[in-house]
């Protein structure tokens, strides 16, 4: 549809009117040239015959110009927003109009008569009144870009430093200078940039847009005075990794009152309304030593856009953290199931407040009622659900196998098989790297729940079915990192299993992106078998590190302020878990995710099994319930060695 003039908004400028200074602009830039070229005394202008001819001129030199911009459009940007980018293209469709003016004057008359420095003092001149006209109307629009120039000479940090919490910027100069004009243009926002710490020693001493350069990375310390301003600190790239910043200088910074700070990523836009240069407060896990995860969202987004997903377990950890992610790449609709009231209530609240067009309906339902699973997932409809819910604490499911079972593996099998008679285009349960050679109930009952998934893909007609199988999450309810961070406000101690044990860890935002991106690769693919992959979780790490490391982060000693105490290993706990067990291999995907391919066909739980096992569970008999289960996973083991080794 042609793009119509419209009447701007309040305080706003129309595109004709932005077309009609251009044309004018060039029209007056020329004339002017002329006069500088000739130094003609006014008469002149007004008395001499060869005066029609360079109005003529300027005329067709500002035609030329209109003609140009109506093809290039430079004049539809925000000319408060105007960027040297934005300047170049102007410049090059001046250009373009002096080429197409010379032309027709060369036809005209050959241009005998037309001085050719006219030409040059022409472009400089329309240039500058078009990058004027752009500069007068950020300054109209933006006082704090006046407040700013006129105040350059101050001392970094005295401007508003009543009103708004000094900010120290840590990153490399490109990166600083996005971020920085964003938080300069904001008169929200609650910072005020006073100084930047570059990796860079050659850039100290510099300004980038008025904030001085302080110091390199490494090098500069922050005022260790008592009754000195509390800064917060953003740090543009991840401050383990990239700049080798110890656990106990944080603890340091954070002791002394000064906040943590970095640029919310993609993931995180649920909680910062959608705004991409929103700050978010670092979380204490996220200091801990650990690869982070960084992929490209288009396949995500491309998987999820204008898709109906339901997730189910949608108030726990992981399974809001999807529903956050799915919501933030643009699904059609979202349908949020779990049985628990409060943690549905509290991500169906969020979910609304960030994306408030969003369709959605939470659903409270329990995995294990089969007819009500069923019933939702039917009028749901959903292109793709996420299968989270599960019971995962292992001492709560060790007392209480029947329950392990009745959630793990019964609810799974509702939820499948409601997707396959649904004609669900996919489904993906998430699973754990306790269900690889299990020791415990938990892992047993959710390596059960794996091969329930493979056994209904022979039947899935239209359904791909998943399974995703990582470690850890740093920060999910019951994991180590919040229970530590509890023990150290209480004063201590912390309590450890063992000093070998060691874990998997990624943030749970990290854990859901390669989640979508597994699935968004079974998706691109017609597989013949039911995928199962896992998740590069890096190199694992000992959990007395992790303790001491927490300790540290709070500004105190292990061993000294807060001691560290092993508590033995609890019942079906092991030293170390396993992604992937002897008897598979992995085949690498794409980047942190790798796909388990077997050896022959998958070892399965038919629908027989899978109702013995549900009708032992609900008895109630947690011994019998723990032989059959362990007895069923045996039984998977020997068939996967058997394949193995044949």
């Amino acid at each position: 549809m042609p793009h119509r003039f419209k009447a701007p908004a309040r305080f706003g400028v129309t595109d004709a009117t932005k077309f009609a200074l251009h044309v004018g602009v060039l029209f007056v830039a020329f004339l002017a040239a002329y006069e500088i070229r000739r130094a003609l005394p006014l008469e002149w202008w007004l008395t001499q015959s060869d005066a029609i001819r360079v109005l003529g001129w300027a005329a067709l030199y500002a035609g030329m110009g209109g003609a140009v911009e109506l093809v290039a459009k430079t004049e539809r940007s925000a000319w408060r927003y105007t960027s040297l980018g934005e300047l170049l293209a102007l410049a090059r469709s001046l250009v373009a109009a002096m080429a197409l003016f010379l032309v027709l004057v060369f036809a005209l008359d050959r241009g005998l008569q037309l001085p050719r420095s006219v030409l040059v003092l022409a472009l400089l001149f329309s240039l500058l009144g078009l990058a004027g006209l752009r500069l007068c109307w950020r300054l109209a629009h933006d006082p704090h870009l006046l407040r700013r120039s006129v105040a350059g000479g101050l001392k970094a940090g005295e401007l508003h430093a009543a009103r708004k919490t000094p900010l120290l910027v840590v990153g490399d100069m490109k990166a600083a200078d996005a971020h920085l004009r964003h938080l300069l243009a904001d008169a929200r926002s609650p910072h005020q940039p006073v100084g930047i710490i570059t990796p860079n020693g050659g850039e100290v001493g510099l300004r980038l847009h008025g904030v001085p350069v302080l110091g390199m990375v490494g090098e500069w310390r922050l005022p260790e005075t008592a009754d000195g301003p509390r800064y917060a600190i953003l740090f543009l790239d991840d401050p383990v990794q990239a700049w080798n910043v110890s656990p106990a200088r944080i603890g340091e910074v954070r002791k002394a009152g000064h906040t943590l700070l970095r640029p919310r990523m993609l993931v995180d836009l649920a909680a910062a309304d959608g705004d991409p240069q929103a700050l978010k407060e670092i979380p204490l896990e996220e200091f801990l030593p650990r690869s982070p995860v960084r992929l490209d969202p288009a396949r995500v987004r491309q998987l999820v856009q204008g898709k109906r997903v339901l997730v189910t377990g949608a108030g726990g950890s992981i399974g809001s953290e999807i529903c956050r992610q799915v919501a933030a790449f643009g699904c059609g609709h979202l349908a949020l199931l779990d049985h628990s009231e409060f943690g549905l209530f509290k991500i169906d609240q969020e979910i609304g407040q960030a994306y408030p067009h969003l369709s959605r309906r939470e659903i409270i339902c329990d995995v294990r009622d089969r007819r009500r699973v069923s019933a939702w997932v039917s009028q749901e409809a959903p292109d793709i659900i996420f299968h989270a819910a599960a019971l995962k604490h292992v001492p709560i499911v060790e007392h209480h196998p029947a329950e392990g079972v009745l959630t793990n593996v019964i609810g799974t099998w509702n939820v499948a098989e409601a997707a396959r008679e649904a004609r669900v285009p996919q489904m993906v349960m998430i699973s754990t790297d306790k269900a690889v050679d299990p020791a415990n109930v938990m892992g047993a009952t959710k390596r059960l729940a794996e091969a329930v998934v493979r056994g209904l893909h022979d039947q899935a007609g239209d359904t791909a079915f998943s399974v995703v199988r990582f470690g850890n999450v740093l920060g999910s309810a019951g994991s180590v990192a919040p229970i530590f961070q509890d023990q150290i406000r209480r004063g201590g101690p912390v309590t450890v299993t063992h000093p070998d044990v060691e874990r998997y860890f990624m943030t749970i935002p990290e854990a859901v992106q390669l989640v979508l991106h597994a699935t968004a690769e079974s998706a691109a693919r017609e597989l013949s078998r039911p995928s199962v992959f896992v998740l590069d979780m890096g190199e694992p790490v000992k959990i007395v590190d992790m303790a001491r490391n927490m300790i540290l982060l709070h500004g105190l000693q292990p061993d000294v302020d807060i001691p560290v105490v092993f508590t033995g290993l609890r019942p079906g706990e092991k030293l170390t878990e396993e992604l992937v067990d002897t008897s598979e291999r992995v085949i690498a995907r794409l980047d942190s995710v790798m796909e388990v391919v077997e050896h022959g066909p998958a070892a399965v739980m038919n629908e027989d099994q899978v109702c013995l096992l549900e009708a032992l569970a609900r008895t109630g008999d947690e011994a019998e319930v723990c032989r059959a289960v362990y007895g069923h996973v045996s039984r998977l083991r020997d068939v996967e060695v058997q394949q193995a080794s044949g």
